[in-house]
């Protein structure tokens, strides 16, 4: 599906048409050059690949200058494929904001923010014990039983423990646009998106 690369800019509030505040995310997304156009004869498959966020020459390996030149765009550090463009892509086209209409749904890909390692109320949103009655005065986070005894005599795979959280590829899906401000590359979205303000996401229509 076609799509912008963005950046998370942090959150706001709108208000609404009958004065309800909306939480809102705001994302800058675009420009973004096409790189590299690929087709079936020659990949085996179509899509468009898209760059964004300049980067100096200095901090660019030789490969990935020659490509960027072949494209005529300046380096960048991102750099993401799509597919389904209405429209007929060249090398060094721009794709901008314009592509995302107002009061329409998107999906957005982020990495989540690392939380380093959780215990399993943090992680999973384990209940603990309960209560600190009976003896259970540091027990009240604890996992609990994981396992049976003489059958199954192991712990089965995918059972939630304690453990490294966050950091991963988490999509959203039909967050609507409040508002797309073009002179500016800006969306603004409703609800909040995957990773810290700065990072990187992806906007697919």
């Amino acid at each position: 599906m076609p799509g912008l690369i963005g950046k998370k800019i942090g959150m706001t509030s709108v208000f609404s048409a009958e004065g309800k505040s909306i939480p809102c995310t705001v994302i800058e997304a675009g420009p973004c050059h096409v790189t590299q156009v690929k087709t079936v004869e020659t990949d085996g498959y179509e899509a468009v690949q898209l760059a964004y966020d300049e980067k100096k020459e200095k901090n660019t390996s030789n490969q990935m200058m020659g490509h960027f030149k072949k494209a005529g765009v300046a380096p960048s550090r991102k750099l993401v494929e799509f597919s389904g463009f209405d429209k007929e892509m060249n090398l060094g086209d721009v794709v901008d904001v314009n592509i995302i209409e107002e009061d329409s749904f998107v999906d957005v890909v982020g990495i989540s923010k690392g939380k380093g390692f959780q215990g399993v109320v943090g992680r999973h949103g384990f209940g603990g014990v309960g209560c600190q009655t009976h003896g259970q005065h540091n027990r009240l986070r604890a996992p609990g039983s994981v396992g049976a005894s003489s059958y199954p005599s192991r712990v089965f795979k995918g059972m939630r423990m304690a453990g490294r959280t966050g950091g991963d590829r988490v999509k959203v899906e039909n967050l609507r646009v409040i508002k797309v401000i073009p002179e500016s590359n800006l969306i603004v979205v409703k609800g909040s998106v995957p990773g810290c303000k700065g990072s990187y996401l992806i906007i697919e229509k």
